[in-house]
């Protein structure tokens, strides 16, 4: 039986690949992917067979890899962040249904939500949401469902694909339905180009990120009631001190 490893490989860097998907990667015989992610790790893995797709092609990309393993050679897919997370082990595990002899092994990754996370300073220590404001597979009308359902629970609100040239008022629009529940005032983050060349973050509150540019390597974070900034970073405190 053939392996085919689902590998998170995190915000992109060698420093913040888990020793799981480095020695997945060092195990396998061919690693696919898409091409921005390929490019990430490829330098590392010198002795290995690359196979890219573009973007929007996720699909074709399985069966490639598919196709691989089925021949006998153990391949790695990589996906940024964790494989789990809007990424590509959901859409293997389906379509290897009609491959008994390719084995799906999934391994973690650290997801943009945790990353980000970490490069704003505590914003997750309580109770919080993930929602991509990408339409392309999720209908917008579900979408502003789910933002006004995390907004009127006081969720801190992390929203993954914040924008695009095709879509660049969602986060205006996404804002807005928070607005509805939130104050003005609520404490907001954005981490930039995580683990890569340029990061940078910036925290700024609700009333200001409805305006803000971002892309598509902006990851956001919306704060609940009790988010404070503390040093210059974004926290939403536990409850410890106040026990």
């Amino acid at each position: 039986m053939s392996e085919l490893y689902v590998v998170g490989i995190g915000p992109g860097s060698y420093e913040n690949m888990t020793l799981r998907a480095i020695q997945a990667l060092e195990a396998c015989d061919v690693i696919v992917g898409y091409t921005v992610y390929v490019d990430l790790v490829k330098e590392h893995f010198p002795d290995k067979e690359f196979l890219t797709t573009p973007m929007r092609q996720e699909v074709e990309r399985v069966k490639l890899a598919l196709e691989i393993a089925q021949a006998g050679k153990s391949v790695a897919m990589i996906c940024s962040g964790d494989a789990g997370v809007y990424g590509m082990s959901g859409l293997c595990e389906e379509m290897a249904k009609d491959c008994p002899n390719v084995r799906i092994l999934t391994i973690p990754g650290v997801s943009a939500v945790l990353s980000g996370a970490a490069i704003l300073g505590a914003p997750l220590m309580h109770d919080f949401a993930v929602i991509s404001l990408s339409d392309l597979l999720t209908p917008w009308e579900k979408i502003e469902k789910r933002l006004l359902a995390a907004a009127e629970a006081d969720f801190v609100i992390c929203l993954y694909n914040p924008a695009s040239h095709k879509r660049k008022d969602h986060l205006s629009r996404a804002c807005d339905l928070v607005l509805q529940f939130a104050s003005p005032d609520t404490v907001c983050g954005i981490a930039r180009n995580i683990g890569r060349d340029g990061e940078s973050f910036t925290v700024l509150p609700l009333k200001d990120l409805r305006d803000a540019e971002v892309d598509m390597f902006c990851t956001v974070f919306i704060g609940n009631s009790q988010t404070q900034i503390v040093n210059g970073k974004m926290v939403t405190p536990r409850g410890y001190l106040h026990e």
